[in-house]
């Protein structure tokens, strides 16, 4: 048996009470066991929390770790010229190795920043680098492979045949779903409509209703793609969606952004989670979704970076800010979306999209131990006296701030220092598999 003691912290528990206690925190083995004033205990690690405020690990429910080596490759463009000319024949290009790598950096990042659990989306091929690397780092993922059948400017190396695709998610569902005691989740990942022919969609909806697993794709995210899906399939994305059975607690959709009143009834009516990306929505220009009218009418939603060729970043803590920043602009209120709504978007909001809102995003017993300790006495976070921690962390905090990161009950960062990653090793890795990648023969034209 594990134990860990964290004193003396302001815990912001985000219980049904919403509470902020001054407490401590023992963690039992991957559990929060007990919630007290003064614990008079002793445990293998102690971790003093003075000064510090304890919160319930972040949760990303739209995040793609195969892209984060083509952070700043695909700058300034139009989601289908970023698609198309610089994304697919990158993700094309990746082996083994370099998915590997590139989930690595990624998973560092955010266990730096006090994401402590993600939805994440692969490229079609090499998963399983994905999945191990995700094992071995000690982090908490639902990870799928992206699967590809259908659409034009697709690279050979991503176009597959439809049950080729199915065979191979099916594969992965069997060996990854609940791996690593737990930590490990699969999902289905049909990247979206425009890539997915009728038959391939239709089996994942069956596949997801009779493994009870999540479905996470794109939706809505583009007029493009709003257009090219009508033209194609005869209706709107959700509405397409909802005719072949998708609609549903299974279904995670990023982005949600022009949706129609219909479509927005369909998802709130059918508990469909939406995943807003504000970071990416701003940098690819693809709109701004209604997020204060969604919560209102039921939906669920969460939070997330996207992709690191799209942000260009993985921090959650500025996702928080855009968030609120950009609905109170849009419908010049500054009420519109307040801080403590933007947090619960990314800690139970997430929970929720992964389906184990009984598990985590919140500091409660019982629940998981993902934890995350952020230092608000900073230039840019003070003077904290008789301020709103909530407050603080959505418009003042930084990634900087986390200062340890515990992932079912095992301590991944404590003082800024990593203890799973080597990120030196890791940062020379990626430059290095990166700048071979780039010399390849299918790459280089693209930067000429």
């Amino acid at each position: 048996m594990s134990q860990i003691l964290i004193k003396n912290g302001t815990v912001v528990t985000m219980n049904s009470g919403r509470e902020i206690l001054e407490a401590d925190i023992l963690i039992e083995n991957d559990l929060i066991k007990e919630i007290g004033s003064s614990l008079d205990l002793k445990a293998e690690k102690e971790i003093d929390a003075s000064g510090l405020v304890i919160i319930p690990g972040l949760i990303q429910s739209h995040i793609h770790l195969t892209q984060v080596l083509f952070r700043s490759l695909a700058d300034d463009m139009e989601l289908l010229d970023w698609l198309k000319k610089r994304i697919w024949p990158l993700e094309a290009c990746h082996t083994f190795e370099s998915n590997a790598v590139s989930a690595r950096l990624g998973i560092a990042e955010l266990i730096m920043g006090g994401t402590t659990a993600i939805i994440d989306m692969g490229t079609v091929n090499h998963t399983e680098a994905i999945c191990e690397t995700v094992q071995d780092t000690g982090y908490r993922a639902v990870v799928g492979k992206c699967m590809m059948d259908h659409g034009s400017g697709v690279p050979a190396g991503l176009m597959e045949n439809t049950w080729d695709s199915i065979k191979q998610s099916t594969y992965l569902m069997n060996k990854w779903h609940g791996a690593a005691n737990g930590r490990i989740k699969y999902a289905f990942t049909p990247r979206f409509v425009v890539s997915c022919s009728d038959d391939l969609l239709l089996k994942v909806s069956d596949l997801s209703r009779d493994n009870d697993i999540i479905v996470h794709t794109h939706a809505s995210e583009n007029r493009w793609e709003i257009a090219l899906v009508e033209q194609e399939r005869g209706m709107r994305n959700v509405k397409y969606l909802e005719k072949l059975g998708l609609t549903g607690e299974n279904l995670v959709l990023a982005h949600c952004i022009w949706l129609n009143d219909e479509e927005m009834k369909i998802l709130s009516d059918t508990g469909t989670k939406i995943a807003h990306c504000p970071g990416s929505n701003l940098k690819l220009a693809s709109g701004i979704a209604k997020i204060p009218e969604l919560l209102k009418m039921g939906a669920n939603v969460s939070l997330a970076a996207d992709g690191a060729p799209c942000n260009n970043n993985l921090s959650m803590f500025r996702e928080m800010r855009h968030a609120a920043l950009i609905q109170k602009v849009r419908l010049l209120s500054p009420t519109a979306l307040p801080a403590h709504q933007v947090f619960e978007m990314a800690t139970l909001g997430g929970a929720k999209a992964m389906g184990m809102e009984d598990e985590l995003g919140s500091i409660e017993t019982g629940k998981k131990a993902d934890i995350v300790l952020v230092d608000l006495k900073k230039a840019h976070t003070s003077p904290g006296i008789n301020r709103d921690p909530v407050s603080q962390l959505v418009y003042s905090a930084t990634t900087q701030d986390v200062q340890t990161t515990i992932v079912n009950g095992k301590i991944l960062m404590r003082d800024r220092k990593l203890e799973t990653i080597d990120i030196d090793d890791t940062i020379l890795e990626a430059d290095r598999i990166c700048g071979k990648l780039l010399m390849s023969d299918n790459i280089r034209p693209l930067f000429a």
